[in-house]
Formats: C-alpha cells, sequence, structure tokens
C-alpha cells in the first residue's frame, strides 16, 4: 500500500516524473506528529501548540495557547547559549516540563530566535519525540548503502526524512551534536527558508529514486557574510534495491561563491557603464549596477564643474577650508523611490572635512568605514535631514570612493548599506575601487566628448546666420538642429546672402564628418561662399572655384615629407574624411521670377506651388566639392509668386533606419500640409520627415518667393550715342518725381550719367538702363561687352579716370555681374524713407 508520501509500506520509492517540485508545493512532512512543536512570542506566550506537543506533554493546544509558556517549566532555564549557526540564532539544551498528569519530564529542545514579519520576534521550540528514530550502528548505515565520507558534511535521512545520522563534519558545519538532531525533519534543524527547498528535493529523491543537486545561500548568524553550500541529495538503498531513506552531502562553497559574485559584478559593470557620452546617464549606469547585489544605497557625487574642470582642485579651490562642495549626479537604493535621499539628482551639498566623503576627495584614496556609527556628526554635518535619515534607516556601513580618471578627481561614489546586515570589508573595498575605476574612465570619456562637443556646437552657431538678412526676394525661416550622436556635431551650413539688382542666392551645404574640425571646414566654405556670391558668380561658376578651394585646402592639409609614413597615411585619412563637401547654390530674381541653380552633389530642393503641389526639379547633382575636374550645369525654372523653395541636407531625409527614397516621400507628405508660417512648416518638418533618432546634422532653409512689382522697375533701352546721356538723365528725373523721390534725383543723375557715358565709350551695344525701387534706389547699365570696370585713382592731370571714384562715393555699394549676353554695372543709392 503506497501512502501520501510516495513511499511504500516497503520503503520503496514509486517512479515520479523528473524536474524540481513547484516552489509553492507543501513541505514533505511525513510524522508530523512526531515532531513536539511550540512557538512562544516575545512576551513568552505560547502561540501554536502542535499535535506532537500534546503527545509529549498531554496538554491540548486548547490549554496552552494564549498562556505563558514558563508555566511549563519545572524550575530555571538552563542559561541561554547562542550558537552561530547556518539561518538563525538557535538555543539547544535539556530543560525540565511538567506533564499534564503532574509528574515531570527532562526534555531536549531546540529552539530557534526568529524575526517575524511586521516587527518583533519569536522563538521556535522543537524536540523529537522519544522512539522517533533509533541511532543505527556501523552495520545498518553499511547495510544501507552509506559510506562514511572523510571530507565532507554528510548525513542520513530515513524514510520519514527524519535525521538518523551525522558524521563529525555535520556536526561541525550546524555547530550541534547528533543527539541534538536526532530524530528532526532537516528544515526543522535548520528552520530557514532555502532548507525548505531542501526538504522538497529531499521528497523528490524519496519519490524519484534519482539524485539532485542544490545550491544554497544563507546568512550564517555571527558571520560577516553570506554562506555558500553545494548539498548533493541520493537515495540509499540496502543490498535488495530497498530504498531506506536519503543521503545528503554538503560542501562549503563560499569562497566560490562569493568570487563568482565579483566576477559577474565585474562582467555586469564592463556591459552596463559607459553605454553612453553622457556623465549623468554614465553615473546612474554605476549607482544601478552596485544596487542591489552589491549595496543598499549608492550615491554618485561629481564636483560641480566637473564637464570643463581638468582637475578636481579646480572646482573646489574657492570652497571654504575645510568644506566640499559636490553635486549629486546619480543615486539608486533598493527601496522605491530612494527614500533614503536627502538629495535630488543635479542638486548641489556640502561636505564637511570629517567625513567620509570629503576625506576620500582631500587624499584620493577610498575611505571604509565597516561598522558606522550613525550618531558620529561626520556624515550628517552639512544637510539637516542627513542624520534623520541615517538614523531611521540604520546606515550601519559606509565605503566612498574616489572617482580618479587620467590624474583628474571627478567626483566619489557612496555605498550604502542598511537592509542587509553584513558590512562592508577589505574585499568589497577592492571590489568597489575596481567598479569605480572603471566607472570614472567612462565619465571621463562623457566629460570630455561633451566639452568637445559643446565646443564644436558653439562653434557652429558661431559660424551660421543667427539671424538672416532684411530683403524683399523672399520670407524666409531656417532650423539647424545638430547630431545627438556619439560623432558629435557635423558640418552642415545654410545661408541667405542678398545679391544686386534685388535678388537673393540661397545656399545649403554639408562637409563630411563631424566635431570641431568639421564645423572649422564648414566656417571657411561659407566665408568662400559669400566671398564668391559678393562678385556675382554664376552658380555653376560659383561652385567650380569652391571646388578648386577644397581641393587647396586638401593640398594643404597633405603630410610633410618627413612625416613617418604612418603617420601620413593617418593624416591623409582624416584629410579626405574631413574635406569632402557638399553645396546647393540657388539665386533668385524677384523681378523675373527665375531661379537659378546649381548642386555639388547635394539634394535636389523641394518646390512647393502656391496651390499646394509638390515637386522635386531635376537639378544635375554633380560631383561632391573636392573631386575636381567635372564641371558642374546649372538649371533655371520659373516660379510662381508665393512658390515655397525647400533647401535641407540629408540628415532630414536620410539615415542609417531610413533611406533616401522613405525619406522623400515623407517629406512629400509633410510639405503637402498646410501651415500658417514658415516657422510652423520648419517645425512639422522635423517634427515628422527625419527618424526618432538621426543620426546626422540638418540644416534647413525654407524662402517663400515674392514678385516685385512692376510699377516699382522702369527700364529703357538706350542708343550707343554720347547725346543721349542727357536723355537718360531726364528720363530718371521723370520717373523719380513718379516715385515721389525727389531729393534723390540729384545723386542719381550724376550715377546714371556716369555709368552710361562709361557704357558708350568703353563698351559695346546694346546698352539698357533699369531702375530699380526696393529698400534702396538701384540703378543699372548693361551692355554687351565683357570687360569690367576698375576703380583706380586719377592722376592730377588725367582726363578721365574719375566717373567710378564719383559713383563709388555717391552710392552704398556698387559692382559688377557678368550675364550670358555681356555685363551689368550697378549702384545702390539710399532712399530717405
Amino acid at each position: 500500500m503506497v501512502d501520501d508520501t510516495g513511499v511504500d509500506d516497503t520503503g520503496v520509492g514509486r517512479t515520479h516524473s523528473d524536474g524540481d517540485p513547484p516552489p509553492d508545493a507543501p513541505l514533505h512532512v511525513p510524522g508530523e506528529e512526531l515532531t513536539a512543536r511550540a512557538v512562544v512570542d516575545e512576551h513568552g506566550t505560547v502561540t501554536e501548540w502542535n499535535e506532537g506537543a500534546r503527545r509529549l506533554l498531554g496538554h491540548p493546544a486548547a490549554e496552552i495557547v494564549g498562556r505563558p509558556a514558563a508555566g511549563l517549566v519545572d524550575g530555571e532555564i538552563p542559561g541561554e547559549t547562542l550558537r552561530r549557526l547556518p539561518g538563525l540564532p538557535r538555543w539547544t539544551g535539556t530543560v525540565r516540563l511538567r506533564h499534564r498528569d503532574g509528574h515531570v519530564e527532562e526534555v531536549r529542545l531546540l529552539a530557534h530566535h526568529r524575526t517575524v514579519e511586521g516587527g518583533g520576534s519569536d522563538w521556535l521550540v522543537l524536540s523529537a519525540l522519544a522512539g522517533a528514530v533509533s541511532a543505527p550502528d556501523s552495520d545498518e548505515l553499511a547495510a544501507w548503502g552509506f559510506r562514511q565520507a572523510s571530507c565532507c558534511s554528510m548525513e542520513l535521512y530515513d524514510t520519514r526524512l527524519r535525521l538518523v545520522h551525522a558524521n563529525r563534519f555535520a556536526e561541525r558545519a550546524m555547530n550541534l551534536g547528533e543527539e541534538e538532531m536526532r530524530g528532526l525533519r532537516h528544515a526543522e534543524i535548520m528552520a530557514h527558508p532555502e532548507f525548505d527547498r531542501v526538504e522538497r528535493r529531499m521528497a523528490e529523491v524519496m519519490r524519484t529514486g534519482r539524485p539532485q543537486d542544490v545550491e544554497v545561500q544563507v546568512r550564517v548568524a555571527g558571520e560577516p557574510r553570506r554562506q555558500a553550500w553545494s548539498l548533493s541529495l541520493f537515495p540509499l538503498t540496502d543490498e535488495h534495491g530497498v530504498l531506506r531513506g536519503v543521503g545528503l552531502s554538503a560542501h562549503d562553497r563560499t569562497d566560490q561563491y562569493w568570487a563568482h559574485q565579483r566576477l559577474h559584478l565585474l562582467s555586469d559593470a564592463g556591459a552596463r557603464i559607459g553605454s553612453t557620452l553622457d556623465v549623468t546617464l554614465t553615473a546612474q549606469e554605476l549607482a544601478d549596477v552596485a544596487v542591489p547585489g552589491f549595496a543598499d544605497f549608492v550615491t554618485v557625487e561629481l564636483l560641480p564643474d566637473v564637464e570643463r574642470a581638468e582637475a578636481g582642485e579646480a572646482a573646489y579651490e574657492h570652497a571654504p577650508a575645510g568644506v566640499f562642495r559636490l553635486r549629486r549626479a546619480a543615486q539608486q537604493s533598493v527601496l522605491p523611490g530612494v527614500t533614503e535621499a536627502v538629495l535630488r539628482p543635479g542638486e548641489v551639498d556640502s561636505w564637511p572635512a570629517d567625513s567620509p566623503t570629503a576625506q576620500c576627495l582631500a587624499t584620493g584614496r577610498a575611505v571604509l568605514r565597516a561598522e558606522f556609527d550613525p550618531w558620529s556628526a561626520d556624515w550628517w554635518a552639512g544637510h539637516p535631514g542627513r542624520l534623520a535619515a541615517v538614523r531611521a534607516f540604520g546606515i550601519h556601513s559606509v565605503m566612498a570612493v574616489p572617482l580618479n580618471a587620467r590624474g583628474h578627481t571627478l567626483g566619489v561614489a557612496v555605498f550604502v548599506r542598511h537592509q542587509r546586515p553584513e558590512s562592508f570589508g577589505e574585499a568589497d573595498l577592492l571590489l568597489a575601487e575596481e567598479i569605480t575605476a572603471r566607472a570614472a574612465v567612462c565619465i571621463d570619456n562623457a566629460r570630455r566628448y561633451t566639452r568637445e562637443r559643446d565646443t564644436a556646437l558653439t562653434l557652429q552657431r558661431t559660424l551660421l546666420p543667427q539671424r538672416l538678412p532684411a530683403q524683399a526676394a523672399v520670407e524666409a525661416a531656417f532650423r539647424y538642429l545638430p547630431s545627438d550622436t556619439l560623432a558629435g556635431v557635423g558640418g552642415d551650413w545654410f545661408d541667405l546672402i542678398p545679391l544686386s539688382g534685388a535678388r537673393v542666392a540661397l545656399v545649403v551645404g554639408d562637409v563630411v564628418g563631424h566635431g570641431i574640425q568639421a564645423s572649422a571646414i564648414m566656417g571657411r566654405l561659407r566665408t568662400a561662399v559669400r566671398t564668391l556670391a559678393d562678385i556675382d558668380l554664376p552658380p555653376d561658376e560659383l561652385l567650380t572655384h569652391l571646388d578648386d578651394l577644397v581641393i587647396r585646402l586638401s593640398v594643404d592639409a597633405a603630410p610633410e615629407d618627413d612625416v613617418p609614413p604612418d603617420r601620413a597615411t593617418e593624416m591623409a585619412t582624416e584629410m579626405a574624411a574631413g574635406l569632402g563637401a557638399t553645396c546647393l547654390y540657388a539665386v533668385y530674381d524677384p523681378v523675373s521670377r527665375a531661379c537659378t541653380l546649381a548642386s555639388a552633389g547635394h539634394p535636389a530642393p523641394a518646390v512647393v506651388g502656391p496651390a499646394g503641389d509638390v515637386a522635386f526639379p531635376d537639378v544635375p547633382p554633380g560631383p561632391p566639392l573636392g573631386l575636381g575636374g567635372v564641371p558642374f550645369e546649372t538649371t533655371e525654372i520659373v516660379l510662381a509668386e508665393g512658390s515655397l523653395l525647400v533647401l535641407y541636407t540629408d540628415g532630414l531625409v536620410e539615415s542609417r533606419e531610413q533611406d533616401l527614397d522613405e525619406g522623400t516621400v515623407r517629406l512629400r507628405r509633410a510639405l503637402a500640409r498646410p501651415a500658417a508660417s514658415l516657422d510652423e512648416v520648419c517645425d512639422a518638418l522635423l517634427a515628422s520627415v527625419p527618424p526618432e533618432d538621426p543620426g546626422d546634422d540638418i540644416a534647413l532653409l525654407l524662402a517663400r518667393t515674392r514678385v516685385f512689382d512692376p510699377g516699382r522697375v522702369a527700364s529703357w533701352d538706350l542708343p550707343a550715342d554720347p547725346s543721349v546721356v542727357s536723355r537718360a538723365r531726364r528720363l530718371v528725373t521723370a520717373r523719380l518725381d513718379a516715385w515721389d523721390l525727389p531729393e534723390v534725383s540729384f545723386v542719381a543723375e550724376l550715377v546714371v550719367s556716369e555709368l552710361v557715358t562709361n557704357a558708350i565709350r568703353h563698351a559695346e551695344p546694346p546698352i539698357r538702363l533699369r531702375l530699380l525701387r526696393d529698400r534702396r534706389l538701384i540703378c543699372e547699365v548693361s551692355d554687351a561687352s565683357d570687360t569690367a570696370p576698375h576703380l583706380r585713382r586719377a592722376r592730377t592731370y588725367d582726363e578721365g579716370g574719375r566717373g567710378l571714384l564719383l559713383v563709388a562715393q555717391l552710392s552704398r555699394a556698387w559692382g559688377t555681374r557678368h550675364t550670358g549676353t555681356g555685363k551689368t554695372i550697378w549702384a545702390s543709392l539710399s532712399l530717405d524713407e
């Protein structure tokens, strides 16, 4: 017959499925009545009384529960002897107890002192009933297949999982004699939740007849650290194959366990710390790694100016003597909400010279307070809430480890224990120094990256337009979004340049590479574009000159002859990576509505018509700047009034997660949505077109075209006859009177007279005179000659050479631009409007 223990009356276990029993399975407790069990609370009152206790002393539970346990004791209880044992403190000894019928029994007791949930404690009192088991002799042990081991703890349990034998190593490990344990179950001897799991495994061995291995980690009372044991459970059968019990062998693996824990923590720190180049996030990663596996509460304090300080002293040299001011960068706790913290991340606090934190910073070495006195003033001075937190949470062990990297002190990491009872030791200090050293290097890397990125970003923003110049050709808006990737700020740029004849140039460009070098090259290219635009070069010629400049910069950056070959190769690689660039240059004329574009390897712009239709003009892309040898082509399109011209860099539409075609589709979709202003269009494009984490900078320039009022333009074709100069003056005077600008007539007559005279004398027909009324009065004279006049100072007796000097003195600006049919000389006059 088989009972509910899974063991038949012959003692042979029946076969059962393999694997661990579920963790919530009930304990296998065969023969519960063989153990007298009682629980006594901290006030000495009996709260539990089982059937075994009734069998031992005759008292039913109804008579005992709720009454003082002292009433059962005959005489004095022997002095308590708390032993250092696995699990909780315990007491063992023989006590005289009164039976219900009046006689006195001498009973050997094993009592475990336990901490109860919600506070307080109680005693679990156990005693094996007489005759529960008998001690087997050596022949019986041999018959059961039990062999004495000379190097490890061995225990023998019968089929009811009651201990019948323990060798001397087991007695030493549990600090109990065999007589004190005999008849009790393993879970009763240990009285620890971990060993409840062991007993379930023992029952599994009884059911299946197959051995099992169990790893157990428990805290031993009085020991500074958790103990680890490797248990082997195996069936014991006699010579006939009959199952007689379960054997348990235990091996102390504490040293190996802690070595593995340290290696795991170091591996975890190496994998998790430094995943970003953000100082605060890196500090938080250090705190997260250390909690809960190593400490209960961790703070990372950084010197307030650590992002810019070259050494630790630079950040606290102005602090009062003996006081260190630190900024809380990160913190982590085993308690929800980090309730121990009296500071929030980002706040700055002072630490007095006697505190572990200040001592760590002053000496540059780690400080260990294994047994920390919460009443010590050196901890809480400087913040009124710190003392209350230390005492409220029972902080008892503290380590402060400096964050040193490359000869600089960046701050200090503070490790605290208050939940786990074991204090920090020297081995813990070495481990803390190791993970903190790794974190310090990562924080320093993040600090250096942040500083370089801020420098590059400042340079980038300084070199980019802060506002767009006033002009009448277009309504414009722009955005610049720097990259937030590890590569740093890129070399994207944009510009809007007013040109002669009320025209405007729109420019976007992208320098290959990131960082300060890319920003510096971008600044040089932008300056070059403005200089070339100032001499009114057509777009294709401007890009050709810009291409020559990039080639010259590459040659200038080439390594010297005496540079070692390996360094020369490295410099050449950096040069090639840093000096490549793309550019799109467009010129819009509000009089003719013509837009002329040329591209050097840059994406074509988008054009949104007045009706909302979106198109991408077919602009020949051309080679990127710096290749040379290939001409650039221009494309001319006519734009309706109110058209939107969208110029952008490739970071808007292309990334690792988004190819160019997909980005173009998203851009087209976003531009098709109506918006009230250009600023709203910019914001909508940045919100919807690029991927969530763009891998490159984004420069965006939007221009809504305007058309010059024909009534503000006047032009005349003039014959190449000197007598026409006076007629030209009369035409100008009449037009200025019609525009109600009589105050500028005298200057305009002089300027037009000189420009027309020069065209008649030194150029070729046809000659054309044009006036444009913009913010200034623009006077233009066009001819068919390619020869440009040059300003020179005439000598005393020279008859000519003073005309252009007069024009330059009377006008705000003047210049020459070449066209497809010749040239145009223009002068801009101020209007007092």
